[in-house]
């Protein structure tokens, strides 16, 4: 089976490094060709645009920064619904709002490509040790399609529904986990005023109802101001709390922790440091603007 990414980024390049490893052929793109040169190194071929790899896979995955990105690479001039047959199965584990997730799924259908929005948890660590879980929205058929392929890069792969349910399930995660950021930050920060050794915090909370994989990861970089390199972007968390405050006002709901969050990762943008891991939320809390 032939196989086409799209979306080398933090994510995407140890995605396609597994699937390499794996034994499959795949095609790749990127809008910045120069983020090719790792995977293309490891037997990756390069296409010339989104069209052209279509045209060439079986299966198009992809990983872009939103929807915008999404649409363009999927509709836009040279895009995959102009390479794409019918047949092909694209696979978004991209984290987009989930109309946007059900609007692709339409017009894709109606050239009869199917689609499963796939956005995954788990960040650079989990892409790079194959142990992201996925949450999927699709028809059963696409899904299944797709679980050989995705289980070389994933724990767990889950149908939550139709197309737009994994969608809805990330921005559940990123409720929880946009949300956490700050609170962990602001457990080190008392730790260090309080002066005790911050950078003990993960272990001695490890196991205990505080314990959690973000603890684990983000607390012990929060303590030892360990930023580099980036296990994501403060950027995608404001954008994903802000889809989920979105889909929230549609249905009624109340996100009063959600929104603090996002007042801090907005603060972290008006600082120019959006771009950054979200780790530096304890740099913000400690008072330090942007270097």
């Amino acid at each position: 089976m032939k196989l086409g990414f799209i979306g080398i980024g933090l994510m995407g390049r140890p995605m396609v490094l597994r699937l390499l490893a794996a034994g499959y052929e795949v095609c790749v793109w990127n809008r910045t060709r120069e983020k090719l040169a790792p995977v293309v190194e490891k037997g990756a071929r390069p296409m010339d645009s989104p069209a052209a790899l279509a045209r060439a896979c079986e299966i198009v995955m992809m990983c872009v920064t939103d929807q915008h990105a999404a649409e363009a690479v999927l509709f836009g001039p040279a895009g995959v619904a102009e390479g794409a047959s019918p047949g092909t199965l694209v696979v978004d584990f991209s984290s987009i709002a989930p109309q946007a997730a059900r609007e692709f799924a339409r017009r894709l259908a109606e050239q009869g490509v199917g689609l499963v929005d796939a956005p995954v948890s788990g960040g650079v660590p989990g892409a790079e040790k194959g142990t992201l879980v996925v949450m999927a929205g699709g028809a059963p058929e696409h899904i299944e399609r797709a679980r050989p392929v995705v289980m070389h890069l994933a724990q767990r792969f889950t149908r939550m529904g139709d197309c737009g349910a994994g969608q809805t399930t990330k921005l559940c995660n990123q409720v929880i986990v946009g949300s956490l950021l700050p609170v962990i930050a602001e457990a080190v920060r008392l730790a260090e005023a309080a002066g005790v050794d911050a950078t003990r915090l993960p272990e001695a909370l490890a196991g205990g109802f505080a314990d959690s994989l973000p603890l684990q990861i983000f607390g012990a970089r929060m303590a030892a101001r360990r930023f580099e390199p980036p296990l994501g972007a403060a950027a995608i968390m404001l954008k994903d709390l802000e889809n989920a405050a979105a889909l929230a006002r549609e249905r009624g709901v109340s996100l009063p922790m959600a929104r603090t969050a996002a007042e801090l990762y907005r603060l972290l943008e008006a600082q120019g440091r959006s771009g950054e891991d979200p780790a530096v939320l304890v740099e913000l809390l400690a008072g330090r603007s942007a270097r």
